[in-house]
This record gives structure tokens, C-alpha cells and sequence, in this order.
């Protein structure tokens, strides 16, 4: 924490024993816990508690990038009368660094400002939202600042923020808005005066992870029945702060994708953080009131998704929270190259207790045998990993090389994570031996030259997520999407025929994924996990020890396949995420839902009458039905849209989604081709612009 702070601090602590003013500390409110409550002192503060932080090329509009900065964790979506919301005198902040720094503590090269206000329109009901009128009524302005030195600019003024979802009186009937949520969303959405487009609003939280089974020390659920995973953040709402910004903007020349000199061009990675700040004292007066005051001091912060949750310990997770990237302390890259994590995927330290981690184990003897005598490379913690032959004349015209200015940041005696899993969190993967794919290199050598398939390189050491903008966007439809990223990139590169045919540069489809930037279907913990049980390592040809040079037929091993194999239990999002801006879902609607499981919603549906719709005005049929392979299902629109029909089994459990972007007014028909399903009754709900329109009941036979 830098000199400033610390003396606010001290003035603010002072004040609090002669003045009697407290310094704020919120108490929280009717949210759940989360894990996205990663820092003890911010848990107390929902509103101000920063999420999730995503960085992608938008895949509609490729000369855009979407950034999506997700705050209040655990939203209930039945949560009334009052409803979570952003809060007033808090400082939500999207950060870009696109420029090369000695340090990031400096201003970033542009902050988009968002702050917000409330107004109760009706103040003699208890009602959110009664006979047109709101309570409370959210609006903001958004400043954007383009440079350290240069002022905040308002580029929107007044904008609007949606209310909560909360049920069909209250959004449909004459007795609330008298409207329908999508209309009411779509209507917040804004262009600023600079090209920006941008919503502020509630949404589905898109963030899946087993938080009963992950923060119970490790205990994985990955099986079925009641070693099934279970998705903490189902049916739980945030807030979303989402700016889709035109790549020229943010590109540090303002170029636009259509200049850049190949898919890897490294003048197109910027850095991309969000953070959230407060008045550094507030004043509770005897009559209810209270006043928020002095300099605004940063209480929460996001870049990389799980650094303060799963890397830096609790006891240094405030202090984290409190400063910049580039400003952390130096004892945090040690948590990077010594992890925690690392300790449980590891039978000679705590591995054996901590089965759920069973198939991640981390290279200890990996390429034994490349030297006479070498035992190999061993990256448990406090080893040295490749460390081992720092100085060495075999790292030659690498960025590990005795003449590189990289080579006692990335290589470091005793902490053998220095040269994967630090770069990653801190500066980026540049697109330089050793860090390509082992696809090409000669003689299998880890440190020769091979297939390149990433570059996310940005001098300016801190935590960021950190993306490429002139990396093509895989299509969300393709058959080779994955969520897995950069990891399923990887994998094709080394066993696609269409990929690893060359060491030519060439798009392998989720290039653009984590942690290249972060696309809201990204299996972030996942591949995090995979990460630190030394998957990166070995795409780069430092292969598991169970590969054998000249005895193993191929580095595809059992340990490789076990690493790529497993998963945390919760593979996806409990809901779709849109084709189009804003790209985060619709948030779940109280009234319907109360945050119950989708059985509790589908199973024995009679028409529509389970949703409250009506099945008369917008019918759905399917045909033939009963079935065997394929139906076609016919449905009634009442307006032209982006249709999706999301196909459940009786469990409740998803199992299709479909999609219809060009749907039209009236009647539409969308094929199912439902080969490989078990026999059994299934439920389609046809949805208009993410809204439920109508459910019809199926039959497959066999």
C-alpha cells in the first residue's frame, strides 16, 4: 500500500477515536455466501464486491471487444423487498493497460468510471415496483478517461439500469410496469457519445463452479447420484457492468483488427482489470442518515478470475484487495511459484489427502534422459524446475536465455512455477521459445522452436486478464467451441491432422479463449486446476513423468489424458448466455423460480400453466410425437426475435439448446435431431429475446 493510503488510513483511524466517526464497514445483507466473497473485509460489502472480470472479441461483431466487469455475489433472485442493486457513493471501475510499463501502480491507459444513483418514485409502499412507479429507481453516469494525465469525460449521462426481475404482476401486469423484462432490458441499453455500447443491470451470474465440494478441501464431486457436482451459483443473479468498445479504441494506435501484422500481434494484447472504491469515511447520524466522505480508497479488485480466492492466502487477501496490479507486494509472486494448490497434487506433501485432486499430479522427472544423467525437470514446490539448468548454453534464443532480460524473473532457484504459472497471472505468454506448442520441435526438445498459439505478452508486471484483440473469434456454434480454452487449443495443435501437420502459425479454433482474455463459457476453474497440475508444461513438450524418451511410444500418456480428463463436476453455466449484446442472460425472475432447481420447475408441466403463460396465445407442438431420432418443434411467436428452445429430460437436467436468430413473427419450426438420447419424456421450452414463451411435453421411443 503506498505512502497516501497508509496516511489516510492513520488520518481516517484517528478521526474515528476523537470524532466518534466510524469508518465504514458494511454488515452485508440477505445475499448467501459465495465464493466470490474472497477477501474477509469485503464479504462484509456485497455491493461493492467485484465477481468476475471477462475480456473477449465479441463473437457477433468482431471489430469490438466486450468487457464485463460482474459485482454483488449471490443474488437471490427472490430476494425481496429489497432487491440488490449497485450501490451510491461506490467507484465501479473497468481498467485497460495497453501500453508497456516499468510498473502498473502508475494510471492505466483508460478507466471507464461508472457511478450510480437512486430514487424512490413512490415512498408510501412497502412494493418494489407498484403501478408504474419504482422503488428505487437506479440510474448512472458513465466518465471515461483516455490517459494517465488526461480528465474524466462523461460520455453518458443519465443511463438507465433495469429493475430486478421480480415476477409477472410486477413487470407485466397493469398493476406494475405494464411492460415485459426483455422490452425494459433492451431499452437500457446505451451508446456513448464516444461509440461505447454499454448495459448496466441485473443478469444471470455466469460463473459455474462446485463451491460445496471445492471449498471442502478439495473434495471434487465428478461422478453421478450424490457424487454428482453441484452448481453454487445456480439460479443466483449479479450485477453486470458490460462495455462493448470498438478494438480501435483500445488498441494503444488506434488500429483497427483489420492492421494487425498476423493473429498473434503483439500490439494488440491489452490488460484488463475492474475495481470497486469508497469514501474512505462514513458518518452514521442518531436520525438514520448517514454521510459518505474524504478520498475514495479501493476496497475490491478483479483481473485474473480466482487469484484472490485461490492463490493469495487469507491472511494477505485484504491487503490485495486494497492495491493495484503492478503495486502488489513482492512476496506475492511467491504464492504463483510455490502454490498452495501445487501442495495437493502431490503425494510426498499433502496429495494423498485431498483424493478429489487424485488425477492431477505434477511433473517430477519430466524428459529424463534428454541429458546424459539428467534426472529431469521436478516442479513440485521448492524445487527448481528448469531452473535446473539456468545459465545453460541449451537455452540459447530463448526468453530463458543468459542474455535475456527475462531470464531472473522467469527462472528462479527453488521456485520452479517461476517459468509457467507466474507469467500467466502477471505479464502475459509471449509468443518466443520455449512457449509454443511442442508440435514441430526437433528432436521433441522443449526449448526448440515450435508451433506458436498464443502471445498475450504485456510488459507491465501485475495481475490482469490479459488478451489479444487480433486473435480470431471461434464460433460459439462450431463443433470444435470448447470451454476449455486455450488448453483445447493446445490439445488440438498437438493431435488435429488439420493442426499438427506444421509449425506454421495458424488459427486453432479457442485461441481467443482463457487466459487469452475470458469468455463467459470458459471453465475457469478448470483449467486453472489443470494449470497448476502442469498441463501448460507439457504442451510445450516438458511431458508427465510416465513419458519415457525413446521407450514411450507417444507423450499422450495415462497422466496426460488424466489431467485433460478431469473436471470439477460443474462443466457450465446453469442457463444459455446470449448471441448478442450484452451476452449475459436474462436474470432469473423470482416469481417463477425462487432459486429452485429446474426440476422443480419442468417435471409433470401441463402445457404452459407451470410458467404462468398462456398455452392458447403462443402454442407449441412437436412432430411426430411419440419418437424415434428426430421431431420437428412448431411454435407460435409474438414478435420476430432470437429464438432458443432448451431441451430438458425429466430430471430437469439440460440437454439441448437450439437456435432460431432469425425467428419471425407467427408460426417457426426448429428440427431436433435427437439420435443418441434414451427413451423417455422431454421438455422443450421455447424461449423469444431469453424469455419463456411456451413448453411442450415430448416422448422418445426406442
Amino acid at each position: 500500500m503506498n505512502s497516501t493510503i497508509k496516511n489516510l488510513l492513520k488520518v481516517s483511524v484517528v478521526a474515528s477515536a476523537v470524532l466518534g466517526i466510524t469508518l465504514y464497514q458494511h454488515k452485508g445483507s440477505e445475499l448467501d455466501a459465495s465464493s466470490h466473497r474472497e477477501a474477509p473485509l469485503i464479504a462484509n460489502d456485497p455491493l461493492a464486491d467485484n465477481t468476475d472480470v471477462y475480456a473477449f472479441r465479441s463473437p457477433n461483431d468482431t471489430n469490438t471487444v466486450t468487457l464485463i466487469a460482474n459485482y454483488i455475489p449471490f443474488e437471490k433472485a427472490d430476494g425481496g423487498p429489497n432487491y440488490a442493486s449497485f450501490g451510491e457513493n461506490i467507484r465501479y471501475e473497468i481498467h485497460v493497460k495497453n501500453q508497456a510499463a516499468a510498473s502498473l501502480a502508475a494510471e492505466d491507459d483508460i478507466t471507464y468510471r461508472f457511478t450510480f444513483t437512486k430514487r424512490n418514485e413512490d415512498p408510501t409502499t412497502f412494493f418494489n415496483i407498484r403501478l408504474g412507479k419504482q422503488n428505487l429507481l437506479t440510474k448512472y453516469k458513465l466518465e471515461r478517461r483516455m490517459g494517465a494525465t488526461m480528465p474524466f469525460v462523461t460520455v453518458i449521462d443519465s443511463g438507465i439500469v433495469p429493475p430486478p426481475n421480480i415476477g409477472p404482476r410486477s413487470i407485466n401486469g397493469g398493476a406494475g410496469l405494464n411492460s415485459n423484462y426483455e422490452t425494459i432490458r433492451n431499452g437500457a441499453v446505451a451508446i456513448a457519445s464516444t461509440g461505447e455500447r454499454v448495459f448496466c443491470g441485473p443478469s444471470d451470474d455466469p460463473f459455474f463452479v462446485d463451491l460445496g465440494a471445492i471449498f471442502d478441501l478439495g473434495a471434487v464431486r465428478n461422478g453421478t447420484g450424490v457424487n454428482a457436482g453441484r452448481d453454487g451459483l445456480a439460479k443466483q443473479n449479479c450485477h453486470s457492468i458490460v462495455v462493448q468498445v470498438p478494438i480501435s479504441t483500445l488498441q494503444k494506435d488506434g488500429k483497427t483488427a483489420a492492421q494487425k501484422v498476423n493473429m498473434l500481434d503483439p500490439d494488440f494484447v491489452i490488460g484488463v482489470w475492474a475495481s470497486a472504491s469508497r469514501p474512505q469515511i462514513r458518518t452514521l447520524s442518531d436520525d438514520g442518515t448517514l454521510n459518505d466522505g474524504g478520498n475514495f480508497i479501493q476496497v475490491s479488485r478483479l483481473g485474473m478470475p480466482l487469484t484472490n480466492e485461490a492463490v493469495i492466502p487469507i491472511g494477505a487477501k485484504d491487503r490485495w484487495n486494497s492495491r493495484r496490479p503492478g503495486a502488489e507486494d513482492t512476496a506475492t509472486d511467491a504464492y504463483f511459484m510455490n502454490p498452495e494448490l501445487a501442495l495437493y497434487m502431490d503425494d510426498s506433501a499433502f496429495g494423498g489427502a485431498v483424493p478429489g485432486l487424485s488425477p492431477l499430479r505434477i511433473q517430477t522427472k519430466s524428459l529424463r534422459g534428454l541429458l546424459p544423467g539428467f534426472p529431469g525437470f521436478n516442479f513440485r514446490n521448492g524445487r527448481d524446475g528448469v531452473a535446473a539448468i539456468k545459465g545453460s548454453s541449451l537455452l540459447d534464443s530463448t526468453v530463458l536465455a543468459n542474455n535475456s532480460p527475462f531470464k531472473d524473473y522467469l527462472l528462479r532457484t527453488g521456485r520452479p512455477r517461476s517459468v509457467d504459472l507466474l507469467p500467466i497471472f502477471h505479464t502475459g505468454v509471449p509468443n518466443a521459445r520455449p512457449y509454443q506448442l511442442a508440435t514441430g520441435k526437433a528432436g521433441g526438445n522443449p526449448l526448440k522452436e515450435g508451433k506458436p498459439f498464443i502471445n498475450n505478452f504485456l510488459p507491465a508486471i501485475g495481475d490482469m486478464l490479459r488478451l489479444n484483440m487480433a486473435v480470431p473469434v471461434t464460433a460459439r456454434n462450431s463443433p470444435d467451441f470448447s470451454s476449455l480454452g486455450l488448453v483445447q487449443a493446445a490439445v488440438l495443435g498437438l493431435t488435429d491432422a488439420r493442426y499438427n501437420g506444421s509449425k506454421d502459425m495458424q488459427f486453432i479454433p479457442n485461441m481467443d479463449g482463457f487466459p487469452n482474455g475470458r469468455r463467459l463459457e470458459d471453465d475457469v476453474t478448470r483449467i486453472e486446476l489443470q494449470a497448476v497440475g502442469g498441463v501448460v508444461l507439457a504442451a510445450i513438450g516438458l511431458w508427465y513423468d510416465d513419458y519415457v524418451i525413446g521407450t514411450s511410444p507417444s507423450p499422450v500418456t495415462p497422466k496426460l489424458v488424466s489431467t485433460l480428463t478431469f473436471n470439477t463436476g460443474v462443466t457450465s453455466n446453469d442457463t444459455t448466455f446470449r448471441t448478442a449484446f450484452p451476452y449475459v442472460q436474462t436474470p432469473w425472475r423470482g416469481y417463477e423460480y425462487g432459486g429452485q432447481p429446474y426440476k422443480a420447475q419442468l417435471v409433470g408441466i401441463k402445457g404452459n400453466s407451470a410458467l404462468g403463460l398462456s398455452s392458447a396465445a403462443n402454442p407449441a407442438i412437436n412432430f411426430p410425437n411419440p419418437f424415434v431420432g428426430s421431431t420437428t418443434i412448431r411454435y407460435k411467436l409474438p414478435t420476430r426475435g432470437a429464438a432458443t428452445i432448451v431441451i430438458f429430460d425429466a430430471a430437469g437436467r439440460l440437454v439441448k439448446t437450439l437456435s432460431n436468430n432469425a425467428a419471425i413473427q407467427g408460426i417457426n419450426e426448429t428440427a431436433w435431431n435427437a439420435k443418441g438420447q434414451k427413451a423417455g419424456i422431454y421438455y422443450a421450452q421455447v424461449r423469444l429475446n431469453g424469455e419463456a414463451v411456451s413448453t411442450v411435453r415430448m416422448v422418445i421411443n426406442r
